[in-house]
């Protein structure tokens, strides 16, 4: 991987200061989305989605443990293996301490198309807390469009991308059958109602992971993609990594 080059300090000022300006310029673009995101219109959830956690049966407004926002991660599982997809488990690895979020009157639970047997199973392999529910007997995967299967939801679609505009893409997997994919769904909590406020797929949830955010501030930058970054607990032990798309 090639190195910047070497200038003399009133040079890298110079050029310090032209990037100052375009990251200012992001800032702002980023505020400006960040707000028309907040903006967009809801959609009421009339569909009573029952999921399995560690405790049992838990409805969907069982998710928000009370507080008035949820936001749910739609965790790929890899179902050949029966473990976690490993760019979902390093996005996961990237979540901070959650009580910030608690105190904000925000839930966040990982919810996976897997039996909840392997996900109790996962979960304690990587030392995660997380909430982590199974949506593996209701249609929260294929309403929201991260499991394709046109026998269940028709058209299959993701990324608000139907199949014809996937596959013209060389990503028609998305929607093979029974394909799961990542996402990251938001809901909003009115008393007993709850409403679907957003959505995002593909690279959206990539400002979740902040060791991203960190590599993008170093000259050798992210060095490699989501999908190959193992299992934590492969580094050390030398095991085969396994990878999704």
């Amino acid at each position: 991987m090639e190195t910047p080059p070497i200038v003399s300090r009133d040079e890298w000022l110079t050029a310090r200061k032209e990037l100052l300006a375009k990251e200012k310029e992001a800032t702002r673009a980023r505020d400006a989305v960040a707000a028309q995101r907040r903006a967009l219109p809801m959609v009421e959830v009339d569909k009573d989605y029952v999921f399995e956690g560690p405790d049992g049966k838990a409805r969907l407004i069982d998710l928000f443990e009370g507080r008035r926002q949820l936001m749910t991660y739609h965790f790929m599982w890899m179902h050949d293996s029966d473990v976690g997809c490993t760019s979902c488990s390093f996005l996961v690895d990237n979540v901070g301490d959650v009580r910030h979020l608690n105190s904000a009157d925000t839930t966040l639970a990982l919810v996976s198309r897997a039996p909840i047997a392997s996900i109790e199973r996962f979960r304690q392999r990587m030392g995660w807390t997380l909430p982590f529910y199974s949506s593996r007997d209701n249609d929260f995967n294929y309403d929201f469009h991260v499991t394709a299967d046109e026998d269940i939801v028709a058209p299959s679609q993701y990324n608000y991308m139907d199949k014809a505009t996937l596959e013209a893409k060389g990503i028609g997997f998305f929607v093979g059958k029974g394909q799961d994919a990542h996402g990251l769904s938001v809901f909003l909590r009115d008393g007993n109602r709850v409403f679907h406020t957003y959505s995002t797929y593909g690279r959206g949830p990539d400002l979740l992971l902040t060791t991203y955010n960190y590599l993008d501030l170093t000259p050798l930058g992210r060095q490699r993609y989501v999908n190959e970054f193992p299992h934590h607990d492969t580094y050390e032990a030398g095991a085969p990594a396994e990878h999704c798309h």
